[in-house]
């Protein structure tokens, strides 16, 4: 089993990456490969809706000049997708955003491929937002057929420098607690 987790941050390193880091190690504790990919850094545009994924059904998007195809081959390929965002003006980054869109139409256009993968979302967030951040990601999951562990709370964590959310008691256990039951329900899916 594999749990791909993407790093929708403009930071390296950051909040959003730190709360990853909780749930990947829970995972990893429970034997679950994984793997964290930045999304910082990447050429990563938003969807064109020139719905060829729809004409060509060849699990890949159109627009072929950027990182997105790599990106998407991943999820295609793990059992498991993870999403972290900061909160940006209420919502999910730019990156985070265009990762969703295109992956979940070139998903959808190719006989829904991530239908009953496990889901979860992660958001870092300095004081308010972060549910609608929370919401959007979710919404992918949902669309795209797949299965969303729970928590102890809303998977949230809250600082605004870098490494801040490493105070947050209540949000690390937040993630921890989410790490494991994702690596329970993946293990109950795959028997």
């Amino acid at each position: 089993m594999k749990v791909v987790a993407f790093n929708g941050s403009a930071r390296k390193k950051g909040n959003t990456a730190l709360l990853l880091s909780h749930v990947v190690a829970e995972l990893e504790k429970e034997g679950i490969e994984t793997e964290t990919l930045e999304l910082a850094g990447k050429k990563i545009q938003g969807c064109t809706a020139c719905m060829q994924c729809f004409e060509k059904k060849d699990g890949r998007c159109a627009v072929d000049k950027d990182d997105m195809n790599g990106l998407i081959a991943k999820m295609a390929a793990a059992d498991g997708i993870l999403l972290g965002s900061p909160t940006y003006f209420a919502d999910v980054s730019t990156e985070m955003k265009a990762l969703i869109d295109r992956a979940g139409m070139v998903a959808m256009a190719n006989d829904s491929f991530l239908r009953r993968k496990v889901g979860a979302a992660v958001v870092a967030v300095r004081r308010a937002g972060s549910i609608h951040a929370f919401d959007t990601m979710n919404h992918f999951f949902t669309i795209s057929q797949m299965i969303i562990p729970g928590s102890s709370y809303w998977n949230m964590g809250i600082g605004l420098d870098r490494g801040d959310v490493a105070a947050d008691a209540e949000g690390l256990a937040t993630m921890a607690t989410l790490g494991r039951n994702m690596a329970w329900l993946l293990k109950k899916i795959s028997a």
